[in-house]
């Protein structure tokens, strides 16, 4: 396996692991692969430092501090890190596509989301609440169910 720091033609990073470098080229050039933030599919490797592990790592003299990296990224092998406020801004911008595209059903959740499953319901997207035990029922019986990175303004009282 290997792993690649890849690039798309908007800029943004990410990485991969790939079976073999042959692997990557051809996926590459068969346009199988696609950037997970934009989609395009216009994907090239990214430079990349060489990884190397030493059994211990290097003391630096006191008076030497070691030198720092942006906060949204911890080397050029890791893509960049979102700050705290691009993650609140995608939470919320996810919550209003949620509550705008999808209906409500509240704690009938996992009753409501069976019956879609069964045919028993117009097919429709659901979001609500659900006890765990209910949630991982629905995954064992091949109910396509996700988390939401939020509670419901309805429980926010």
């Amino acid at each position: 396996m290997i792993r690649y720091m890849l690039k798309c033609s908007k800029e943004h990073q990410f990485e991969s692991w790939f079976r073999s470098a042959e692997a990557f080229e051809t996926l590459c050039k068969n346009g199988q692969l696609s950037c997970p933030t934009c989609g395009t599919s216009q994907v090239f490797k990214a430079m990349m430092a060489p990884r190397v592990s030493t059994a211990r790592k290097p003391e630096l003299p006191a008076t030497e501090a070691p030198a720092s990296a942006s906060p949204t990224q911890t080397s050029p092998m890791e893509p960049p890190r979102p700050t705290a406020e691009d993650v609140e801004q995608a939470v919320a911008k996810l919550r209003a596509d949620v509550e705008a595209n999808s209906d409500y059903v509240g704690v009938e959740f996992a009753k409501e989301a069976r019956k879609i499953h069964e045919g028993e319901a117009p097919a429709r997207a659901i979001y609500g609440e659900a006890k765990l035990d209910d949630a991982k029922a629905l995954l064992e019986e091949g109910v396509p169910v996700l988390p939401l990175p939020f509670t419901p303004k309805r429980k926010l009282n």
